[in-house]
């Protein structure tokens, strides 16, 4: 999916914990500075518990020990790069496999990949940009129905992003990726029940044991697995019946891969697709609301593009300031803070050497706010990526350009046409008091469900 800064940030824990299943442990020493195992048998996964998150330690870690840093997972060590100039040294020659992909899998239990893994990850690139192609238009009535929804609200109501902004990515996801049959709210809420089933376990039960340790629990899990691959099989199954030929699913079948293959793709797209979108739309709503300058620049830039026609496919690119206000909320919100790849061959960052079979951390999350990069690093400013200089350094950490993952250009289109539609209707306001705090586990989310009310603009 990504060619270097692998877009496999929301599933870290599960890179750590699949790369020491698959790979033999690496106990050399690799002369780097940083912490000593805090216990023989867990290295310094107690030190991360206490930080409250991989995130957190990384910061303290990077404080302490600079830009080039080491730590203990269990009996392994592992290399976290917190800067922009120790990442672009960091160039790993596989460039035939990807870490999100077959990490992801592992976990799942499913094959891991062959050479024939190319080609699979264009054909699925190629599948979502051919579903937004074709049902850009479910896009456009998914964002009206929730601005109605919105519009119709008094000014003085308190309107919560969490739950309206994931129920958005959860319908557009499915519709786009399985079709008409999740037009039905309660095919959705099942899905919506089973993919929190899972993913509130992709991190924490895996990092921490819990999740052997409660049969109850695992049993929740694998059930959950269980049905979610089910409803996969049994869309693949359909053949492309209808006006769901050009769904997610039945491009991958088009494609020739197996009901298989499809169903782990799939899988991949939803469980993934959903998280990242439902957070970037809510970080972005969110700023919009704290920043009114910025908000009305965006209404203005989208009133001269668009006019008062929806917007488009083709009209997106025109849309500058509006991918810039994105851009910065990836970065301010460190919307997915750590990314993994696996040293596949021996290799070096400034004087260190980088011992082959290591896991490599990118501090992602440390170096998007990193003032030597960023001026005024905690400050929204969508104009910093007015900066050519600024969008290589984030487009060198695979935010953006041809390095991007798909998951995150699905994201950033959802995202868009929300804003589009939100913003030429309605004005955004904070809620007076209202403190947001991130937490950071899979991804970048509110600690608390995060409020706006808002006022129609005519």
């Amino acid at each position: 999916m990504l060619d270097f800064a692998i877009f496999a940030v929301t599933f870290v824990i599960i890179l750590i914990g699949a790369v020491l299943y698959l790979y033999p442990s690496s106990r050399r020493a690799s002369g780097i500075p940083g912490l000593n195992p805090t216990e023989e048998k867990d290295g310094n996964l107690q030190d991360i518990v206490s930080k409250g998150s991989l995130h957190e330690f990384l910061v303290g870690l990077h404080d302490e020990f600079g830009s080039v840093a080491s730590f203990w997972f269990g009996g392994r060590p592992v290399v976290s790069l917190g800067a922009v100039d120790q990442l672009q040294q960091h160039i790993n020659p596989n460039r035939t496999t990807d870490s999100f992909e077959t990490m992801l899998k592992s976990l799942l239990r499913y094959q891991p990949g062959s050479g024939a893994e190319v080609m699979r990850k264009k054909v699925y690139e190629g599948a979502i940009n051919k579903t937004l192609e074709n049902h850009f238009p479910i896009l456009l009535q998914l964002v009206e129905e929730i601005v109605d929804k919105w519009a119709s609200y008094p000014k003085s109501q308190h309107t919560p992003l969490g739950s309206h902004l994931l129920g958005l990515a959860m319908k557009a996801v499915t519709q786009l990726a399985m079709g008409s049959r999740f037009q039905d709210d309660a095919e959705v809420i099942c899905f919506r029940k089973n993919h929190e089933a899972i993913w509130s376990e992709i991190g924490k039960g895996y990092l921490d044991g819990s999740l052997e340790k409660s049969s109850s629990r695992k049993a929740h899990y694998e059930s959950a697995l269980a049905e979610m691959e089910s409803v996969l099989k049994s869309v693949a199954k359909q053949k492309g019946q209808g006006s769901d030929q050009s769904s997610f699913v039945n491009c991958l079948l088009q494609a020739n891969l197996t009901e298989r293959q499809v169903m782990e793709d799939g899988m991949v797209f939803t469980l993934a697709g959903c998280v990242i979108t439902a957070n970037l739309c809510i970080w972005a709503v969110h700023f919009l609301s704290v920043s009114e300058e910025v908000q009305e620049r965006l209404y203005h830039e989208l009133v001269e593009v668009l006019g008062e026609e929806p917007v488009t496919l083709e009209k997106i690119p025109q849309l500058r300031y509006c991918q810039q206000v994105l851009n910065e909320t990836v970065r301010t919100s460190k919307l997915t803070p750590v990314a993994a790849r696996l040293q596949e061959v021996e290799g070096r960052v400034d004087q260190h050497v980088i011992p082959k079979e290591t896991l490599v951390i990118y501090a992602l999350g440390v170096v998007l706010q990193d003032a030597d990069t960023w001026t005024l690093p905690y400050k929204f400013n969508p104009d910093r990526f007015a900066d050519e200089s600024v969008m290589k350094s984030f487009s060198l950490l695979g935010f953006s350009g041809n390095q991007a993952c798909p998951e995150l250009r699905f994201a950033y289109t959802v995202a868009t046409v929300l804003l589009s539609t939100l913003v030429r209707r309605l004005r955004l306001h904070k809620v007076e008091g209202q403190v947001v705090e991130a937490r950071y586990e899979l991804v970048s989310t509110p600690k608390d469900d995060t409020w706006i009310t808002v006022s129609n603009r005519k």
